[in-house]
């Protein structure tokens, strides 16, 4: 397994960014993964490298580099106050703008397969997902977002309006207890993609909580989990080649 952290330079100061793909020449089809609020530690890195080993480039930016270096050795009420404050003033825009940097540097590389790519997003990276999927939508072709929050919100830069705009296939996998997802973002989103019919899947897992995916949390749901891999796999199989 290859990995290399890089700094890519933005606007706002460096994008701290890790990077991972199979040992060979390639080139590879890529991943863009995009963290969940917790912010940066080994467990993503973790994720990462398993979606390497499938035979991807997978690139993993630090989204929170404009607050500084953001790191959290225990989740407590503290730690959340933190995560919070920053995704108030993260917005779709700013992420959709380190994502065209991201593209750009993917572009320059020869280890990276041209052409169609793939996103995933945990938990705060539902809506950065969607969005990405409607701003890039000859890029991404594969999409998927694991209990997404801020999906459909009041904003006017909420991410269900662009559904309309989503050319490639969308996943979107549901936690059936999470009180971080109101009772008509579900029903919303599905009536968005049913409107513009948009090749998707969205399910609700039974038995799960926000965080199923997450083998060090005490919600973890191994077989929620797997399924998640398996067709979020399977997408990237079909779609990118």
């Amino acid at each position: 397994m290859n990995e290399l952290v890089v700094d890519i330079e933005t606007p706002d100061g460096p994008m701290h960014t890790f990077t991972c793909w199979p040992e060979g020449d390639g080139p590879f089809p890529a991943i863009v993964f995009y963290m969940d609020a917790p912010a940066i530690r080994e467990e993503l890195y973790d994720m990462a490298r398993r979606f390497a080993a499938e035979g991807y480039y997978v690139i993993l930016p630090d989204l929170f580099y404009r607050f500084g270096i953001i790191r959290f050795p225990q989740r407590n009420q503290y730690s959340r106050a933190v995560w919070q404050a920053i995704m108030k003033d993260l917005s779709n825009a700013m992420v959709m703008d380190d994502t065209r940097l991201l593209l750009d540097y993917m572009d320059g590389l020869g280890v990276v397969k041209p052409g169609p790519k793939a996103c995933i997003g945990y938990c705060m990276s539902g809506r950065i997902v969607t969005t990405a999927a409607a701003e890039f939508a000859d890029v991404f072709a594969a999409s998927a977002s694991l209990y997404g929050v801020g999906i459909v919100t009041s904003k006017d830069d909420s991410p269900h309006f662009r559904v309309g705009e989503i050319k490639g296939e969308m996943y979107y996998g549901f936690a059936e207890t999470d009180g971080t997802v109101p009772a008509y973002v579900i029903p919303t989103l599905q009536h968005e993609l049913d409107t513009h019919q948009i090749d998707h899947v969205l399910e609700v897992h039974p038995g799960t909580e926000h965080g199923f995916c997450f083998p060090k949390r005490d919600v973890y749901d191994e077989a929620a989990a797997e399924k998640v891999y398996a067709h979020f796999v399977d997408m990237c199989k079909r779609r990118l080649g």
